[in-house]
């Protein structure tokens, strides 16, 4: 049977049947309406982004908070296994995420535009959903949560660096402000429609990573730098080190929004969408390279093991780049709130609309999105631990969305030869993955509790 790629709008209508039940019987709505509902939703309401919205999307998904943490991470490790653990992940990743780009089209006539789609049609249907919605929703709203702390912290730091002689702010007050831009952001429809959010914020995260390394080169090595583990007790050693390995799962975290984006990318027969998204993740992950590596091992490098949880807040001068930087922090995690909100605001809104009958518009929008980022502020304002919650999350589900699941999802959809070169492949990613999932969220578990015990709630 001859593989016709059928058109954008047949494409939407295709994925739909596919993924989709259809309308019960005594359901008022007619199949075109149905449909309108459909192109209704954030995922495929647009179709016609270019390659290099997939470049600064992922850019945006990407390099985040976690690239603040990284040389923190480094001194929990040392230099042998940080660097390591830097490297392997980053090829790693660049793999995974070369083998979801390539499922995205797996069966001609279909485009499986949520990462939840993809996971029943390896899994099946129930099993597909159970394995991968629960997971992509902890990583989606944990990096929102995370996100929203990391833009109070930078708001709160770019106010004491500008105006050292100030009143002091609770950090609570800060995180309102900076949640009070995304009650406005998050009416924007979909993944287009924030592409210059996304854009700005791509170029600010290569900007206040330059910042952060140049910085510390420009101050040099502490006299008094140390590479010695932090923890003085073995136990205290190898809980740090599985903290500072979610860590880095946390740094690399884009492929919970890959389907997602390349949905937005129109595919004919001559030309699927796979080639314009991945010349745009190529150029992506030059840029994590790029922000990644100097951050990690020049932070390192300048502060030793005393370096903080966020590399920004351990540099003091010159203050007005460093006030410079933080504010990029902000543009930056504002844009990346909204590409990991673009898929849960698409989940919330396909069940109200879809299971709850709901009428679709303006109305539900903003109620359903507002109530989303209230309780994202809410979390962050209860439970502002920066560098442990990026290990606990890093672990807990970033590793199997990230690490191993699309591996898993590939051998059960192509099936290579087993002990062939793809089989081994997988397999090491795999057993390399579960071991980052059981072993990270223990150590920043710890570090979340140890933080927890002297936290006065709201000060």
């Amino acid at each position: 049977m001859a593989a016709v790629q059928p058109s954008s709008m047949d494409t939407q209508g295709a994925a739909v049947e596919n993924h989709h039940p259809p309308p019960a019987k005594d359901d008022p709505r007619s199949a075109p309406q149905e449909q309108s509902v459909d192109n209704w939703l954030p995922i495929n309401a647009s179709r016609n982004a270019k390659w290099w919205y997939s470049a600064f999307h992922n850019v945006t998904a990407m390099v985040g908070a976690g690239v603040l943490g990284l040389p923190s991470a480094m001194s929990q490790l040392g230099w042998g296994p940080g660097i390591t653990v830097m490297i392997l992940s980053w090829i790693i990743t660049l793999f995974t995420l070369w083998q979801m780009v390539e499922m995205h089209e797996c069966v001609p006539g279909k485009r499986f535009d949520r990462y939840h789609e993809l996971g029943q049609h390896a899994f099946g249907d129930k099993l597909g959903l159970w394995i991968v919605v629960p997971q992509q929703l902890v990583v989606e709203v944990g990096v929102n949560i995370v996100y929203m702390v990391t833009g109070g912290t930078s708001l709160q730091k770019f106010h004491d660096t500008v105006c050292s002689s100030c009143k002091h702010i609770k950090l609570t007050y800060f995180i309102m402000i900076f949640a009070s831009a995304h009650f406005v952001l998050s009416q924007l429809p979909n993944f287009n429609s924030i592409s210059g959010v996304s854009l700005a914020a791509a170029v600010m995260s290569l900007s206040y990573s330059t910042i952060a390394w140049g910085a510390s080169v420009h101050k040099g090595k502490s006299p008094d730098v140390d590479y010695h583990l932090p923890a003085s007790t073995t136990p205290g050693k190898v809980f740090d080190f599985l903290a500072a390995l979610g860590t880095v799962a946390f740094a690399y975290a884009g492929h919970n929004v890959v389907l997602e984006i390349q949905a937005t990318i129109p595919s004919k027969p001559e030309k699927p969408s796979k080639k314009p998204m991945w010349r745009g993740v190529v150029v992506a992950y030059a840029v994590v390279a790029l922000c990644y590596f100097p951050v990690s091992f020049v932070g390192y490098w300048a502060f030793g093991n005393k370096v903080d949880g966020d590399i920004l807040v351990t540099l003091n001068n010159p203050k007005w780049l460093i006030a410079m930087a933080n504010m990029m922090v902000v543009v930056h995690v504002i844009g990346s709130y909204q590409i990991y909100a673009m898929p849960v605001f698409d989940m919330i809104e396909t069940v109200l609309v879809k299971k709850l009958r709901f009428p679709p518009g303006l109305t539900l929008r903003l109620i359903a999105r507002s109530v989303y980022v209230a309780f994202t502020m809410f979390v962050a304002i209860t439970f502002p631990f920066f560098s442990d919650l990026l290990s606990f999350f890093g672990g807990l589900a970033f590793a199997p969305t990230t690490y191993f699941l699309p591996c898993i999802m590939w051998l059960a959809i192509y099936k290579p030869k087993r002990f062939s070169l793809s089989w081994f492949t997988n397999w090491i990613c795999i057993i390399l993955g579960v071991l980052l999932m059981i072993l990270a969220p223990i150590g920043g578990l710890r570090n979340i509790i140890i933080s927890a015990s002297t936290y006065q709630f709201y000060q």
